[in-house]
Protein backbone atom coordinates (compact mmCIF):
# COMPACT_ATOMS: atom_id res chain seq x y z
CA UNK A 1 0.00 0.00 0.00
CA UNK A 2 1.36 3.32 -0.97
CA UNK A 3 0.51 6.21 1.14
CA UNK A 4 0.37 10.11 -0.45
CA UNK A 5 -0.09 12.93 1.25
CA UNK A 6 -2.50 15.49 -0.38
CA UNK A 7 -2.75 18.80 1.43
CA UNK A 8 -6.08 20.78 1.51
CA UNK A 9 -7.42 23.58 3.41
CA UNK A 10 -10.23 22.96 6.00
CA UNK A 11 -13.19 22.92 3.95
CA UNK A 12 -17.53 22.69 4.63
CA UNK A 13 -19.74 20.77 2.53
CA UNK A 14 -22.70 22.35 1.81
CA UNK A 15 -25.58 19.60 2.83
CA UNK A 16 -29.75 19.23 2.09
CA UNK A 17 -32.38 18.37 3.94
CA UNK A 18 -34.29 17.79 0.84
CA UNK A 19 -38.44 17.31 2.97
CA UNK A 20 -37.07 20.17 5.71
CA UNK A 21 -35.81 22.39 2.90
CA UNK A 22 -32.73 22.94 5.47
CA UNK A 23 -29.04 24.02 4.61
CA UNK A 24 -26.74 22.63 6.85
CA UNK A 25 -22.65 23.21 6.74
CA UNK A 26 -20.24 20.09 7.77
CA UNK A 27 -16.85 20.48 8.66
CA UNK A 28 -14.03 18.28 7.44
CA UNK A 29 -10.41 18.00 8.00
CA UNK A 30 -7.45 17.64 6.10
CA UNK A 31 -6.09 13.72 6.49
CA UNK A 32 -4.51 11.63 4.54
CA UNK A 33 -5.16 8.48 1.46
CA UNK A 34 -4.22 6.07 0.21
CA UNK A 35 -3.93 4.48 -2.96
CA UNK A 36 -3.78 1.02 -3.56
CA UNK A 37 -1.43 -0.48 -6.32
CA UNK A 38 -3.52 -3.65 -6.22
CA UNK A 39 -5.69 -2.32 -9.06
CA UNK A 40 -3.82 1.21 -9.54
CA UNK A 41 -0.89 2.20 -10.75
CA UNK A 42 1.04 4.65 -9.21
CA UNK A 43 0.20 7.32 -12.09
CA UNK A 44 -3.52 6.80 -12.24
CA UNK A 45 -6.38 8.26 -10.04
CA UNK A 46 -7.94 5.69 -7.64
CA UNK A 47 -11.43 7.64 -7.88
CA UNK A 48 -12.10 5.69 -4.73
CA UNK A 49 -9.74 8.31 -2.87
CA UNK A 50 -10.95 11.73 -3.95
CA UNK A 51 -11.22 14.17 -1.21
CA UNK A 52 -14.39 15.60 -1.93
CA UNK A 53 -13.35 18.86 0.40
CA UNK A 54 -10.95 19.42 -2.96
CA UNK A 55 -13.96 20.13 -4.85
CA UNK A 56 -15.23 22.99 -2.46
CA UNK A 57 -15.80 26.67 -3.88
CA UNK A 58 -17.35 29.44 -1.93
CA UNK A 59 -21.12 30.23 -3.41
CA UNK A 60 -22.60 33.15 -2.04
CA UNK A 61 -26.17 32.90 -1.63
CA UNK A 62 -27.03 35.72 -3.83
CA UNK A 63 -25.43 33.83 -6.86
CA UNK A 64 -28.22 31.07 -6.55
CA UNK A 65 -30.78 31.64 -9.08
CA UNK A 66 -34.33 31.42 -7.03
CA UNK A 67 -36.43 32.57 -10.54
CA UNK A 68 -35.66 31.57 -13.77
CA UNK A 69 -35.32 34.65 -16.34
CA UNK A 70 -38.39 35.86 -17.93
CA UNK A 71 -37.16 34.58 -21.51
CA UNK A 72 -35.39 31.13 -21.44
CA UNK A 73 -32.49 31.66 -23.53
CA UNK A 74 -31.35 34.95 -22.69
CA UNK A 75 -29.33 33.28 -20.02
CA UNK A 76 -25.75 33.92 -20.46
CA UNK A 77 -23.55 31.18 -21.61
CA UNK A 78 -19.87 30.65 -20.73
CA UNK A 79 -17.78 28.77 -23.50
CA UNK A 80 -15.14 26.82 -22.50
CA UNK A 81 -12.49 24.91 -25.35
CA UNK A 82 -9.49 23.57 -24.67
CA UNK A 83 -8.44 26.13 -21.42
CA UNK A 84 -10.02 28.69 -23.13
CA UNK A 85 -12.69 31.17 -21.87
CA UNK A 86 -15.48 32.87 -23.34
CA UNK A 87 -18.81 34.44 -22.81
CA UNK A 88 -22.32 34.54 -25.39
CA UNK A 89 -25.92 33.86 -24.20
CA UNK A 90 -28.00 30.76 -24.93
CA UNK A 91 -29.53 32.05 -28.26
CA UNK A 92 -25.91 32.05 -30.00
CA UNK A 93 -25.56 28.57 -29.10
CA UNK A 94 -26.49 26.97 -32.45
CA UNK A 95 -23.53 29.28 -34.36
CA UNK A 96 -20.92 26.82 -31.67
CA UNK A 97 -22.27 23.73 -32.72
CA UNK A 98 -20.75 22.75 -36.30
CA UNK A 99 -23.10 21.46 -38.72
CA UNK A 100 -23.84 17.41 -38.92
CA UNK A 101 -23.18 17.47 -35.11
CA UNK A 102 -25.51 15.44 -32.86
CA UNK A 103 -27.40 16.69 -29.55
CA UNK A 104 -28.75 14.18 -27.26
CA UNK A 105 -31.80 15.61 -24.76
CA UNK A 106 -33.16 13.46 -22.04
CA UNK A 107 -37.02 14.44 -22.62
CA UNK A 108 -38.12 13.22 -18.98
CA UNK A 109 -41.35 15.66 -17.05
CA UNK A 110 -41.00 16.19 -13.32
CA UNK A 111 -44.02 14.98 -12.00
CA UNK A 112 -45.88 16.68 -9.42
CA UNK A 113 -45.00 14.18 -6.69
CA UNK A 114 -45.63 16.00 -3.01
CA UNK A 115 -48.67 15.39 -1.55
CA UNK A 116 -49.96 16.69 1.28
CA UNK A 117 -52.23 14.90 3.66
CA UNK A 118 -53.98 16.40 6.57
CA UNK A 119 -54.30 14.26 9.41
CA UNK A 120 -58.37 14.98 11.39
CA UNK A 121 -56.20 16.22 14.46
CA UNK A 122 -54.98 18.63 11.93
CA UNK A 123 -51.74 17.93 11.40
CA UNK A 124 -49.75 17.65 7.87
CA UNK A 125 -48.03 14.63 6.64
CA UNK A 126 -46.17 14.97 3.07
CA UNK A 127 -45.56 12.21 1.18
CA UNK A 128 -42.82 12.38 -1.49
CA UNK A 129 -43.01 9.88 -4.20
CA UNK A 130 -39.57 8.81 -5.29
CA UNK A 131 -39.81 6.05 -7.84
CA UNK A 132 -42.53 3.21 -8.50
CA UNK A 133 -42.47 -0.29 -6.75
CA UNK A 134 -45.72 -1.53 -8.23
CA UNK A 135 -46.09 -1.65 -10.52
CA UNK A 136 -42.02 -1.16 -11.07
CA UNK A 137 -43.06 0.39 -14.87
CA UNK A 138 -43.66 4.03 -14.75
CA UNK A 139 -46.04 3.97 -17.06
CA UNK A 140 -47.89 1.10 -15.83
CA UNK A 141 -47.71 2.60 -12.53
CA UNK A 142 -49.34 6.29 -13.67
CA UNK A 143 -51.58 4.18 -15.89
CA UNK A 144 -53.07 2.22 -12.29
CA UNK A 145 -57.09 2.72 -11.81
CA UNK A 146 -57.21 1.45 -7.96
CA UNK A 147 -54.15 1.52 -6.96
CA UNK A 148 -49.96 1.57 -6.69
CA UNK A 149 -46.91 1.34 -4.62
CA UNK A 150 -44.52 3.91 -4.43
CA UNK A 151 -41.14 4.38 -2.95
CA UNK A 152 -41.32 7.73 -0.87
CA UNK A 153 -40.29 9.92 1.25
CA UNK A 154 -42.44 11.06 4.08
CA UNK A 155 -42.38 14.20 6.34
CA UNK A 156 -43.44 14.70 9.89
CA UNK A 157 -43.93 10.91 10.10
CA UNK A 158 -43.71 10.82 13.66
CA UNK A 159 -47.57 12.25 13.25
CA UNK A 160 -48.59 9.52 11.16
CA UNK A 161 -48.56 6.56 13.74
CA UNK A 162 -50.65 4.07 12.61
CA UNK A 163 -53.55 3.49 9.85
CA UNK A 164 -54.15 5.34 6.51
CA UNK A 165 -54.26 9.09 5.30
CA UNK A 166 -57.14 9.98 3.30
CA UNK A 167 -57.27 13.20 0.84
CA UNK A 168 -60.45 14.65 -1.20
CA UNK A 169 -59.28 15.00 -5.08
CA UNK A 170 -61.30 17.15 -7.34
CA UNK A 171 -60.45 16.27 -10.88
CA UNK A 172 -60.11 18.49 -14.03
CA UNK A 173 -63.65 17.01 -15.56
CA UNK A 174 -65.61 17.79 -12.86
CA UNK A 175 -65.37 14.27 -10.83
CA UNK A 176 -64.36 13.83 -7.35
CA UNK A 177 -62.84 10.74 -5.70
CA UNK A 178 -60.74 10.37 -2.49
CA UNK A 179 -57.05 8.92 -2.35
CA UNK A 180 -56.04 6.91 0.37
CA UNK A 181 -52.55 6.35 1.71
CA UNK A 182 -50.95 3.42 4.01
CA UNK A 183 -47.65 2.08 4.86
CA UNK A 184 -46.53 -1.08 3.26
CA UNK A 185 -42.75 -1.22 4.23
CA UNK A 186 -39.72 0.37 5.27
CA UNK A 187 -36.54 0.98 2.81
CA UNK A 188 -33.75 2.27 4.81
CA UNK A 189 -34.65 6.41 5.09
CA UNK A 190 -37.77 6.13 2.78
CA UNK A 191 -41.16 4.16 3.32
CA UNK A 192 -43.18 2.26 0.65
CA UNK A 193 -46.38 3.54 0.43
CA UNK A 194 -49.56 2.16 -1.14
CA UNK A 195 -51.77 4.05 -2.90
CA UNK A 196 -55.67 3.52 -2.91
CA UNK A 197 -59.23 5.14 -4.52
CA UNK A 198 -62.51 4.54 -6.06
CA UNK A 199 -63.90 4.97 -9.30
CA UNK A 200 -65.81 8.19 -9.41
CA UNK A 201 -69.22 8.66 -10.90
CA UNK A 202 -69.77 10.83 -14.02
CA UNK A 203 -70.12 14.27 -13.71
CA UNK A 204 -72.16 14.46 -16.66
CA UNK A 205 -74.41 11.43 -17.21
CA UNK A 206 -74.19 12.22 -21.02
CA UNK A 207 -70.71 11.47 -20.76
CA UNK A 208 -69.09 7.89 -20.48
CA UNK A 209 -67.27 7.31 -17.41
CA UNK A 210 -63.59 7.24 -18.25
CA UNK A 211 -61.39 5.59 -15.29
CA UNK A 212 -59.05 7.62 -13.03
CA UNK A 213 -55.54 6.97 -13.36
CA UNK A 214 -52.60 7.84 -11.06
CA UNK A 215 -51.26 10.24 -13.53
CA UNK A 216 -54.67 12.33 -12.79
CA UNK A 217 -54.42 12.36 -9.41
CA UNK A 218 -50.86 13.56 -9.13
CA UNK A 219 -51.92 16.55 -11.83
CA UNK A 220 -54.88 17.09 -9.74
CA UNK A 221 -53.27 16.90 -5.95
CA UNK A 222 -49.64 16.71 -6.37
CA UNK A 223 -47.19 19.75 -5.77
CA UNK A 224 -44.23 19.97 -8.16
CA UNK A 225 -41.42 19.67 -6.32
CA UNK A 226 -38.72 22.63 -6.73
CA UNK A 227 -34.86 22.14 -5.32
CA UNK A 228 -34.46 22.37 -2.00
CA UNK A 229 -31.84 25.36 -1.71
CA UNK A 230 -34.12 27.64 -3.55
CA UNK A 231 -35.41 28.05 -0.23
CA UNK A 232 -39.29 28.85 -1.20
CA UNK A 233 -42.40 27.15 -2.12
CA UNK A 234 -43.69 26.34 -5.58
CA UNK A 235 -44.96 28.54 -7.57
CA UNK A 236 -47.79 28.08 -10.27
CA UNK A 237 -45.23 29.34 -12.48
CA UNK A 238 -42.53 26.88 -11.68
CA UNK A 239 -45.22 24.04 -12.89
CA UNK A 240 -43.90 25.61 -16.85
CA UNK A 241 -40.08 27.21 -16.04
CA UNK A 242 -39.33 24.18 -14.36
CA UNK A 243 -40.27 21.98 -17.22
CA UNK A 244 -37.92 21.82 -20.67
CA UNK A 245 -40.01 22.78 -23.70
CA UNK A 246 -39.36 19.18 -24.63
CA UNK A 247 -40.15 17.43 -21.52
CA UNK A 248 -42.40 14.26 -22.28
CA UNK A 249 -41.87 11.00 -20.23
CA UNK A 250 -43.29 11.59 -16.97
CA UNK A 251 -41.25 10.17 -13.82
CA UNK A 252 -38.58 13.06 -12.71
CA UNK A 253 -38.64 14.07 -9.57
CA UNK A 254 -35.94 17.16 -10.33
CA UNK A 255 -35.59 18.76 -13.91
CA UNK A 256 -32.68 17.81 -16.06
CA UNK A 257 -31.88 21.91 -15.90
CA UNK A 258 -29.75 22.40 -18.57
CA UNK A 259 -32.04 21.77 -20.75
CA UNK A 260 -34.41 24.73 -19.28
CA UNK A 261 -32.34 27.20 -21.26
CA UNK A 262 -33.87 26.11 -24.85
CA UNK A 263 -36.86 27.15 -26.84
CA UNK A 264 -37.85 26.31 -30.08
CA UNK A 265 -35.74 28.68 -31.71
CA UNK A 266 -32.65 27.29 -30.64
CA UNK A 267 -34.02 23.70 -31.60
CA UNK A 268 -34.98 25.16 -34.81
CA UNK A 269 -32.33 26.66 -35.98
CA UNK A 270 -30.20 23.44 -34.98
CA UNK A 271 -32.17 21.45 -37.05
CA UNK A 272 -31.41 23.97 -40.09
CA UNK A 273 -27.80 23.31 -39.56
CA UNK A 274 -28.32 19.76 -40.29
CA UNK A 275 -28.03 19.23 -36.23
CA UNK A 276 -29.27 15.31 -35.15
CA UNK A 277 -31.43 16.08 -31.88
CA UNK A 278 -31.80 12.86 -30.23
CA UNK A 279 -34.06 12.21 -27.12
CA UNK A 280 -33.59 9.86 -24.23
CA UNK A 281 -35.29 9.32 -21.14
CA UNK A 282 -33.22 9.40 -17.31
CA UNK A 283 -35.61 10.14 -14.62
CA UNK A 284 -34.04 12.61 -12.08
CA UNK A 285 -34.51 11.03 -8.47
CA UNK A 286 -34.41 13.11 -5.16
CA UNK A 287 -30.83 11.77 -5.18
CA UNK A 288 -29.44 14.39 -7.52
CA UNK A 289 -29.51 16.57 -4.17
CA UNK A 290 -28.04 13.97 -1.85
CA UNK A 291 -25.08 15.36 -0.45
CA UNK A 292 -21.92 14.01 -0.01
CA UNK A 293 -20.78 13.42 3.37
CA UNK A 294 -17.61 11.43 3.44
CA UNK A 295 -14.48 12.39 3.22
CA UNK A 296 -13.59 9.88 0.30
CA UNK A 297 -15.78 9.18 -2.94
CA UNK A 298 -15.11 5.52 -1.55
CA UNK A 299 -17.85 6.41 1.24
CA UNK A 300 -20.74 8.15 -0.92
CA UNK A 301 -23.27 5.69 -2.35
CA UNK A 302 -24.41 7.05 -5.90
CA UNK A 303 -28.53 6.82 -6.19
CA UNK A 304 -29.61 4.42 -9.21
CA UNK A 305 -32.11 6.07 -11.73
CA UNK A 306 -34.19 4.85 -14.28
CA UNK A 307 -33.27 4.80 -18.12
CA UNK A 308 -34.82 4.33 -21.25
CA UNK A 309 -33.22 4.84 -24.73
CA UNK A 310 -34.77 3.85 -27.49
CA UNK A 311 -33.30 1.12 -30.31
CA UNK A 312 -33.26 4.01 -33.01
CA UNK A 313 -31.65 6.21 -30.85
CA UNK A 314 -28.24 3.81 -30.39
CA UNK A 315 -28.54 2.97 -34.11
CA UNK A 316 -28.17 7.07 -34.58
CA UNK A 317 -24.96 7.17 -31.97
CA UNK A 318 -23.33 4.03 -33.85
CA UNK A 319 -23.50 5.64 -37.27
CA UNK A 320 -22.54 9.05 -35.72
CA UNK A 321 -19.66 7.65 -34.40
CA UNK A 322 -18.64 5.58 -37.44
CA UNK A 323 -19.05 8.69 -39.58
CA UNK A 324 -16.77 10.80 -37.45
CA UNK A 325 -14.07 8.25 -37.33
CA UNK A 326 -14.06 7.40 -40.95
CA UNK A 327 -13.38 11.80 -41.33
CA UNK A 328 -10.71 11.52 -38.25
CA UNK A 329 -8.35 12.50 -40.51
CA UNK A 330 -9.54 15.82 -41.93
CA UNK A 331 -10.64 16.32 -38.13
CA UNK A 332 -10.95 20.76 -37.41
CA UNK A 333 -12.73 23.10 -35.35
CA UNK A 334 -16.04 22.48 -37.64
CA UNK A 335 -15.81 18.30 -37.34
CA UNK A 336 -19.01 17.49 -36.06
CA UNK A 337 -19.19 17.05 -32.18
CA UNK A 338 -20.85 15.07 -30.23
CA UNK A 339 -23.19 16.89 -27.35
CA UNK A 340 -25.27 15.68 -24.59
CA UNK A 341 -27.09 18.13 -22.73
CA UNK A 342 -26.76 18.30 -18.88
CA UNK A 343 -25.75 15.68 -16.43
CA UNK A 344 -28.20 13.16 -16.78
CA UNK A 345 -27.57 12.71 -20.68
CA UNK A 346 -24.17 12.30 -19.83
CA UNK A 347 -24.88 9.72 -16.97
CA UNK A 348 -27.00 7.78 -19.18
CA UNK A 349 -24.66 7.98 -22.65
CA UNK A 350 -21.87 6.84 -21.08
CA UNK A 351 -23.44 4.16 -19.30
CA UNK A 352 -24.34 2.80 -22.83
CA UNK A 353 -20.40 1.37 -23.24
CA UNK A 354 -20.68 -0.63 -19.79
CA UNK A 355 -24.20 -2.07 -20.98
CA UNK A 356 -23.19 -3.41 -24.19
CA UNK A 357 -19.75 -4.66 -22.61
CA UNK A 358 -21.84 -6.39 -20.33
CA UNK A 359 -23.58 -8.09 -23.46
CA UNK A 360 -20.69 -9.23 -24.77
CA UNK A 361 -20.35 -11.30 -21.56
CA UNK A 362 -24.18 -12.12 -21.46
CA UNK A 363 -26.19 -11.82 -24.36
CA UNK A 364 -28.96 -13.18 -22.87
CA UNK A 365 -29.11 -11.16 -19.87
CA UNK A 366 -32.01 -9.79 -18.07
CA UNK A 367 -32.77 -5.89 -17.73
CA UNK A 368 -31.84 -5.76 -13.94
CA UNK A 369 -28.20 -7.01 -15.00
CA UNK A 370 -27.79 -4.52 -17.33
CA UNK A 371 -27.54 -1.85 -14.19
CA UNK A 372 -24.10 -0.13 -14.38
CA UNK A 373 -22.67 -0.03 -11.13
CA UNK A 374 -21.36 2.79 -9.00
CA UNK A 375 -17.88 1.81 -9.79
CA UNK A 376 -17.72 -0.65 -13.30
CA UNK A 377 -16.20 2.16 -15.28
CA UNK A 378 -12.70 1.81 -13.15
CA UNK A 379 -12.36 -2.17 -12.81
CA UNK A 380 -9.69 -3.65 -15.06
CA UNK A 381 -10.69 -5.15 -18.18
CA UNK A 382 -12.60 -2.86 -20.61
CA UNK A 383 -11.19 -3.75 -23.64
CA UNK A 384 -14.05 -3.45 -26.39
CA UNK A 385 -14.61 -1.16 -28.71
CA UNK A 386 -17.38 2.07 -28.28
CA UNK A 387 -19.08 0.63 -31.54
CA UNK A 388 -18.81 -2.99 -30.64
CA UNK A 389 -20.82 -1.57 -27.03
CA UNK A 390 -23.43 -0.21 -28.98
CA UNK A 391 -23.75 -3.30 -31.77
CA UNK A 392 -24.05 -5.32 -28.43
CA UNK A 393 -27.31 -3.57 -27.37
CA UNK A 394 -28.84 -3.37 -30.82
CA UNK A 395 -28.58 -6.97 -31.30
CA UNK A 396 -29.30 -8.13 -28.08
CA UNK A 397 -32.66 -5.30 -28.52
CA UNK A 398 -33.73 -6.99 -31.71
CA UNK A 399 -33.43 -10.56 -30.41
CA UNK A 400 -35.80 -10.04 -27.53
CA UNK A 401 -38.23 -7.92 -29.42
CA UNK A 402 -37.66 -4.47 -27.68
CA UNK A 403 -37.39 -1.11 -28.72
CA UNK A 404 -36.18 0.80 -26.31
CA UNK A 405 -33.16 -0.18 -24.05
CA UNK A 406 -34.84 -0.29 -20.11
CA UNK A 407 -32.73 -0.58 -17.02
CA UNK A 408 -30.88 1.65 -14.46
CA UNK A 409 -27.78 2.95 -13.68
CA UNK A 410 -25.59 4.28 -10.94
CA UNK A 411 -22.69 5.25 -12.26
CA UNK A 412 -20.41 8.01 -11.41
CA UNK A 413 -18.11 9.48 -13.34
CA UNK A 414 -15.03 11.49 -11.14
CA UNK A 415 -11.56 12.13 -12.66
CA UNK A 416 -10.29 9.39 -14.03
CA UNK A 417 -13.00 8.45 -16.01
CA UNK A 418 -12.44 7.68 -19.67
CA UNK A 419 -15.29 9.53 -21.90
CA UNK A 420 -16.39 7.03 -24.70
CA UNK A 421 -19.43 8.77 -26.08
CA UNK A 422 -19.55 12.52 -25.01
CA UNK A 423 -17.32 14.87 -26.40
CA UNK A 424 -19.28 18.09 -25.65
CA UNK A 425 -21.37 18.94 -22.81
CA UNK A 426 -24.13 21.51 -21.63
CA UNK A 427 -24.39 22.00 -18.52
CA UNK A 428 -25.41 24.34 -15.45
CA UNK A 429 -23.23 25.23 -12.82
CA UNK A 430 -23.82 23.03 -9.72
CA UNK A 431 -23.41 22.66 -5.68
CA UNK A 432 -19.76 22.71 -4.11
CA UNK A 433 -18.50 19.22 -3.34
CA UNK A 434 -21.23 17.52 -5.50
CA UNK A 435 -21.11 14.12 -7.36
CA UNK A 436 -21.71 16.90 -10.63
CA UNK A 437 -18.98 18.91 -10.01
CA UNK A 438 -16.85 15.65 -10.20
CA UNK A 439 -18.62 14.49 -13.42
CA UNK A 440 -17.60 18.33 -14.93
CA UNK A 441 -13.93 18.47 -13.44
CA UNK A 442 -13.75 14.97 -15.13
CA UNK A 443 -14.80 16.36 -18.24
CA UNK A 444 -12.39 19.08 -18.19
CA UNK A 445 -9.44 17.94 -15.89
CA UNK A 446 -9.22 14.18 -17.06
CA UNK A 447 -6.71 12.50 -14.55
CA UNK A 448 -5.86 15.73 -13.40
CA UNK A 449 -6.17 15.81 -9.80
CA UNK A 450 -5.55 19.56 -9.58
CA UNK A 451 -8.60 20.80 -10.88
CA UNK A 452 -7.06 23.56 -12.81
CA UNK A 453 -9.90 24.00 -15.56
CA UNK A 454 -12.84 23.47 -13.10
CA UNK A 455 -11.51 26.47 -10.56
CA UNK A 456 -11.11 28.39 -14.07
CA UNK A 457 -14.54 27.81 -15.49
CA UNK A 458 -15.98 28.59 -12.18
CA UNK A 459 -13.98 31.37 -11.04
CA UNK A 460 -15.08 33.07 -14.29
CA UNK A 461 -18.31 32.47 -13.84
CA UNK A 462 -18.58 34.09 -10.03
CA UNK A 463 -16.28 37.05 -11.55
CA UNK A 464 -18.40 38.16 -14.10
CA UNK A 465 -21.83 37.37 -12.25
CA UNK A 466 -22.97 34.01 -13.71
CA UNK A 467 -26.72 33.13 -11.76
CA UNK A 468 -25.69 29.32 -10.77
CA UNK A 469 -27.80 26.07 -9.96
CA UNK A 470 -31.02 25.12 -11.46
CA UNK A 471 -32.55 28.24 -12.45
CA UNK A 472 -29.47 29.76 -13.12
CA UNK A 473 -26.94 30.33 -16.02
CA UNK A 474 -25.41 27.61 -17.97
CA UNK A 475 -22.00 26.57 -19.98
CA UNK A 476 -20.81 24.93 -23.20
CA UNK A 477 -17.54 22.80 -22.37
CA UNK A 478 -15.90 21.39 -25.79
CA UNK A 479 -13.49 18.85 -25.34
Amino acid sequence: MTICPIFALQAQVLGVNFMANEIYFVTLRPFFYTLSNTFYSLNMINPREIQIRDYNYELPEERIARYPLAQRDQSKLLVWRNGTIGQKHFYDLPELIPAGSMIVFNNTKVIQARLHFHKPTGGLVEVFCLEPEQPKDYQLNFAAEYECVWTCLVGNSKKWKEGSLSMEVALKDGRRTTLYCERAGALGASQQIRFYWEQPASANETVENQPVSFAQILDAIGELPIPPYLNRATEESDKETYQTVYSRIKGSVAAPTAGLHYTERELSALRDKDVDLQYLTLHVGAGTFKPVKSETIEGHDMHTEFISVPRSVIEAILQFKLRVAADAPLANTETPRFVATGTTSVRTLESLYYIGEKLQKNPQAHAEELVVGQWEPYDIGHEITLTDALRNIIGYLDATGQENLVTATQILIAPGFPYRVVDTIVTNFHMPQSTLLLLVSAFVDGESLAGENWHSIYRYALEHDFRFLSYGDSSILFR
